[in-house]
């Protein structure tokens, strides 16, 4: 009998929530592991606020060393008012930057489907949803959270807050191509977010994006200002594919697009570039609600469905993923976050297990 492939994942729970939902994404995998015949191997990692509070730096070195020997990196949310007053280079959210700019990770995929049966846990009317499945391919190691001159100083006696903007045009070229590349598997709509009518590098963005356009014939591009798309997403969110934008835009408009779905406990994400992927949720830390059995893990869950199709191309397993969550929420099952009457409320355990229930189900078949 052959051997199955090792696959290394680097587990980094986190903070807050982190735990919760690390705990049943990595049920998921085990029972991935058991009803289609890989093999993962998990190593356990601190970053974030987790890796402050025993080592004194958000991203330890032991840390960065094991994500570069493991083919794969499953990330819990960081951060949380414990380290708000710690200074800049101390941040947890600065591990996690690194972490992404350590693996070349310049491309990150956060996808946004409303679900039928979740379509009135948002607040918007059931109409502007029906349908919405939309993508943000949001770029993550440039722009104004690594540009330089950044800081705070004293100017006359006054203090300033210094951060800036800076893209080349080979990062707008590579993450472009991302872009237009996805879009071919999809709808082959790409929508650019900028606001070149104010800023040079948003100028700059657009050109080069338009340039790209031109290798894929095949693929429709439109331009959009940044305040109009965050109104567009709200207005008519169905005429979205696939969104390419910048590293600050794309963190607020993903964030607004979660609630698209009813929850920003639904969103997962992939960070692509280079040869080891990052794969975790959206939403934040939630240190109200940790260790109460409430989160929702689905965004966390989800996230392993996209390490499967996107570094280990396990397409199968993925879908697989997908369609035990879409089992357990039809059968009226919620975590707090998307309860709505004629639903039956359950914690963070029981809608993992649940999900592991419909795998195993699913592996029968």
């Amino acid at each position: 009998m052959e051997t199955p492939t090792v696959r290394r994942v680097t587990v980094i729970p986190g903070d807050g929530i982190g735990q919760e939902v690390m705990e049943q994404a990595l049920l998921v995998m085990k029972h991935i592991e058991l009803c289609y015949g890989h093999r993962f191997e998990t190593q356990m990692a601190l970053a974030g606020g987790s890796a402050l509070d025993a080592l004194g730096i958000p991203l330890p070195p032991q840390t960065l060393h094991l994500c570069k020997q493991g083919h794969a990196v499953l990330l819990g949310a960081v951060g949380g008012p414990k380290w708000e007053t710690y200074p800049s280079e101390l941040k947890p959210e600065k591990g996690i930057l690194g972490l992404r700019k350590d693996l070349g990770l310049f491309a990150n995929l956060r996808p946004a489907r409303v679900y039928p049966m979740l379509i009135n846990a948002s607040s918007l009317k059931p109409e502007v949803l029906q349908g919405v499945n939309l993508l943000i391919v949001r770029e993550l190691t440039g722009g104004i959270y690594f540009g330089q001159p950044r800081g705070i100083s004293k100017t006359n006696g006054e203090e300033i807050g210094i951060n800036t903007e800076v893209y080349r045009a080979s990062e707008i070229d590579r993450i472009a191509r991302v872009a237009f590349e996805t879009a071919r598997k999809r709808q082959k709509k790409v929508t650019s977010v900028d606001k070149a009518n104010v800023l040079e590098s948003s100028q700059l963005w657009r050109r080069v994006v338009t340039d790209v356009a031109k290798e894929f014939p095949d693929v429709s591009l439109n331009h959009m200002y940044v305040d109009n798309c965050a109104m567009q997403l709200i207005a008519n969110p169905r005429q979205f594919d696939v969104i390419v934008t910048s590293n600050l835009f794309g963190d607020i408009l993903s964030d607004e697009a979660s609630m698209l779905t009813g929850s920003i406990g639904m969103l997962a994400s992939a960070s692509l570039g280079g040869q080891i992927g990052l794969f975790e949720p959206v939403h934040g830390s939630a240190p109200d609600i940790a260790g109460q059995d409430l989160a929702n893990p689905i965004a966390m869950i989800a996230s392993v469905a996209m390490m499967m199709q996107y570094s280990f191309g396990l397409r199968k397993e993925a879908e697989a993923i997908e369609r035990a969550i879409t089992s357990v929420l039809e059968t009226g099952y919620r975590t707090p976050d998307l309860l709505e009457e004629g639903t039956q409320g359950i914690g963070t355990r029981e809608m993992g297990s649940l999900i592991v229930q419909h795998l195993e189900s699913a592996g029968d078949n």
